[in-house]
């Protein structure tokens, strides 16, 4: 069960077995059904999940009950709101389970004790978060500055693990496009 997680761990940071033993107890697994929603708008998120099978998805609803998707996370892969997380506000999105899931809960106050007890995970954490920002970052230069027809096409070459799994409706709406535009942007390939 805790392969996955301790092997993305691993690839910024060494643990003794001890460490290992303390960190896993820490954890809450979780058994999430499709469309399960994990995280709602306006709740304080006090979880970090780690997706360790199936494909969850983060998004915002606007006023008009329209859904921008703002992330997807599949096996190995951290997902939360974390502004809310962070900061410990109400959660400006949501998050839910796009098939059945497997993820690793991680709480807010086990994230802090963690930070206490094994300092090295604040270095985990720090490069996790880190990571996220610079993607982040890149997604809005590349909608700034790219077509939808290119960042489509960096999307499936990116992801093509993702592709498969989701609605293109859900796909439209992390490029910031429509659903028909898609379609066009697909029949043209």
């Amino acid at each position: 069960m805790y392969s996955l997680i301790l092997a993305n761990i691993a690839r910024h940071i060494s643990l003794t077995d001890k460490e290992k033993t303390y960190f896993t107890a820490l954890l809450k697994n979780i058994q999430v059904n499709k469309k399960d929603i994990l995280l709602k708008e306006g709740q304080v998120c006090t979880k970090f999940y780690f997706v360790n099978s199936g494909a969850v998805r983060a998004y915002y609803v606007d006023r008009q009950d329209k859904e921008t998707t703002i992330m997807f996370g599949v096996a190995d892969w951290w997902i939360t709101d974390m502004y809310s997380f962070l900061n410990q506000v109400p959660a400006i999105m949501y998050l839910d389970a796009l098939e059945n899931s497997e993820v690793l809960e991680l709480s807010k106050e086990s994230m802090d004790n963690l930070y206490i007890e094994v300092p090295k995970f604040e270095r985990f954490f720090r490069i996790i978060i880190q990571n996220a920002y610079v993607r982040e970052q890149v997604r809005v230069i590349q909608n700034l500055s790219m077509t939808a027809e290119e960042r489509y096409e960096i999307f499936i070459k990116k992801y093509p693990h993702i592709v498969q799994r989701v609605t293109l409706k859900q796909i439209a709406s992390y490029l910031g496009i429509t659903p028909e535009f898609l379609s066009t942007i697909r029949a043209r390939k």
